[in-house]
This record gives C-alpha cells, structure tokens and sequence, in this order.
C-alpha cells in the first residue's frame, strides 16, 4: 500500500498532466506543474489549476511553496506564502483534493505561463499534536471548508 503520492483529478485525466517529481536525488520539493495554459495580469490573484491531488498519512500535511524563478525572475508569488494540503483533503466532496495554486502577479506586466510550466513545490511534512488536541471534526468540502464546521 502506498503511503504517500500524487495522482490525477478526474476532471483533468485526458489533459497529459505530469506527476511531480524531485529533479535530484537530495531536493526536497517534488515540482508542480500548471495544468492549462494562464497569464496573470498585473496586480491580479488566479488560482491556478494542477489537474493532481495529494495522498498522505494522517498525520502528515503538503507544504507548496513557490518555486524560487517564479517570484525572482518572474514576480509571481503564493497568495498564502505558503499552502498546507491537509490530508483529509484527499478526494473531498467538493473537488476530489484538487490542488489549486493561488498566484499574485506582483509586476506591472502581464505573467503568461505554460501548460506543464513547473510552478511550485510540494513537500511532504510530518506534524506534531499538543498534549490536550481535541479535534474530532470530519472535512466537508474542499477549500475553506475546514472553517464551516
């Protein structure tokens, strides 16, 4: 049984989409691509789509964190610095655990990127519980949903 990986959203399965991968044997990120052709226009925030999801263990989360030449050479940066995919968010209800990348164009100039223009990296992180964690709520949904219970 797998313990951890990625895998295609149904909606994006005839779209050739990439499973990431770690580019050498010590880097910590498995780099994310964009699932469709986008530009981001100047001052403007996109969620930008994937076409994966993420499987993990319960007590671990994904981390995605932009990748360094989209914010140095191109002036994109994450909305959220950085992303947390909780492991309950895994084929959620309301979108299957699609992971969408939420992108600021902090230029003055429109950003186009690629179909398969790697965009972000994930990593996979182990977290701890303090010693009086009550949490019992169960994931209704997909983003935000966590605030709705």
């Amino acid at each position: 049984m797998d313990i951890r990986g990625f895998e295609v959203v149904s909606a994006f399965e005839r779209h050739d989409i990439n499973l990431p991968k770690r580019k050498t044997s010590e880097s910590a990120g498995y780099d994310i691509e964009c699932a469709e052709a986008i530009v981001i226009e100047p001052k403007e925030t996109v969620l930008i789509p994937t076409g994966l999801k993420a499987f993990m263990h319960y007590d671990e989360y994904l981390a995605i964190h932009v990748r360094s030449s989209m914010a140095i050479k191109r002036g994109l940066i994450l909305v959220n610095s950085t992303g947390i995919i909780d492991s309950d968010y895994y084929n959620n209800e309301d979108n299957e655990g699609h992971i969408m990348i939420a992108m600021y164009n902090m230029t003055d100039e429109p950003v186009a990127l690629l179909k398969g223009e790697r965009i972000a990296q994930g990593i996979f992180c182990k977290y701890l519980l303090t010693h009086d964690d009550d949490a019992c709520g169960i994931r209704v949904g997909g983003i935000g949903s966590t605030g709705r219970q």
